[in-house]
């Protein structure tokens, strides 16, 4: 019997991934820019690979391959570090400007390596800002889903009452573009400025002064004090403080990468010969894993059930123990050593008083 159908062709398994990582992300992870900026380095010819200019981001790299940027061989990869850093009023947050303004970059310490920031502040605006020398920890923080609350003091123009700022808690709308709510509390009244605590989850362009501008409000100061869990704190315009790595590996929900100082592992002992158990010493036995709590551990047939004590028999040994350890211990008196015995007497001798010598007159 045969049939018309065709033999179907077997599917084909689908390709396996090159080894390695993306291009970009290794050259933002060892900090020499942002994954974006590092594809668009790569478009221009600025990146090599094993001696060849690569032009398209597409490509994965291992270790065992030579990457050059600009000339310059990459350096190894450092652990992921994280700065404090209070930008000072009338900086650009940008690693160099066309109009040949100052950068935040141009005024950092000396000692700090090539570092990036997490975000931006405005040129007009001051306050909290993120470094860090990894490029995957930098696009980590600022990424939406991140949901970090940021909070700004905020100085106004003007003594607004608080159902003014309404909008601002609603969401508001400016110029087509849809702000988040924001929550906002009106701190004080200041003269002709009042004071204001912002906090938002979302980074936009300027949008604290474009959203307070939208229901007549001027901002003529903007300090951010925090970024998600890290504070400004007590930092001065111009200091840099490092967060320590494992405080920063807590907040990123992380296991911390060293063990505490003092913490030593316990050695598991072989087992001796001729034990039934090859497991180390402590371990947990099965019939113990599955035994129920609530009822007594078995007890071996062969073990005999140990007699239980009364008061009055308690009491006794314990005024004996105490009898015998106060009683004075008294030594022996020596025996006598053998004599010979004295030869007996006869019955009825007269025992006589001996003379006394004469004396010689």
């Amino acid at each position: 019997m045969t049939t018309n159908e065709t033999p179907k062709t077997p599917a084909k398994s689908p390709a396996k991934a090159p080894p390695g990582e993306r291009i970009a992300k290794v050259l933002s992870r060892a900090g020499v820019a942002s994954r974006r900026e590092a594809e668009r380095m790569i478009e221009l010819g600025e990146v090599s690979v094993n001696g060849r200019v690569i032009d398209s981001p597409a490509l994965n790299v291992t270790d065992k391959d030579r990457i050059t940027v600009r000339g310059e061989p990459l350096a190894e990869a450092e652990p992921p570090r994280l700065w404090l850093y209070y930008k000072p009023e009338g900086l650009v947050t940008t690693a160099s400007d066309e109009k040949g303004r100052a950068t935040v970059f141009d005024n950092l310490p000396p000692e700090l390596p090539r570092v990036m920031s997490v975000g931006r502040l405005d040129l007009n605006s001051e306050g909290l800002l993120l470094l860090t020398n990894d490029g995957e920890l930098k696009r980590r923080l600022e990424l939406p889903s991140t949901g970090w609350l940021r909070k700004y003091r905020v100085r106004i123009k003007g003594n607004p009452t608080d159902p003014d700022l309404e909008p601002l808690r609603r969401g508001i709308t400016v110029e087509g573009e849809r702000f988040q709510p924001m929550l906002v509390a009106l701190d004080r009244i200041q003269g002709a400025n009042a004071w204001l605590t912002v906090g938002l989850r979302e980074g936009k362009n300027r949008e604290i002064r474009r959203a307070l501008s939208a229901i007549d409000l001027t901002v003529n100061r903007l300090i951010r004090i925090s970024y998600g869990p890290f504070r400004l704190g007590d930092l001065e315009p111009g200091q840099v403080e490092e967060i320590k790595t494992k405080t920063l590996r807590e907040q990123l929900g992380e296991d911390p990468i060293e063990k505490p100082v003092g913490t030593a592992q316990r050695k598991t002992r072989a087992p001796r010969p001729g034990t039934p158990s090859d497991k180390p010493r402590g371990a947990v036995r099965d019939a113990d894993v599955n035994r129920d709590p609530a009822r007594p551990s078995p007890v071996k047939a062969s073990a005999k059930p140990t007699p239980r004590k009364t008061a009055a028999t308690a009491l006794k040994q314990l005024s004996d123990t105490w009898t015998k350890a106060t009683t004075p211990k008294t030594k022996p008196k020596p025996k006598p050593a053998d004599r010979p015995a004295a030869p007996r007497k006869p019955a009825g001798a007269v025992t006589r008083a001996p003379r006394n010598p004469p004396t010689r007159g």
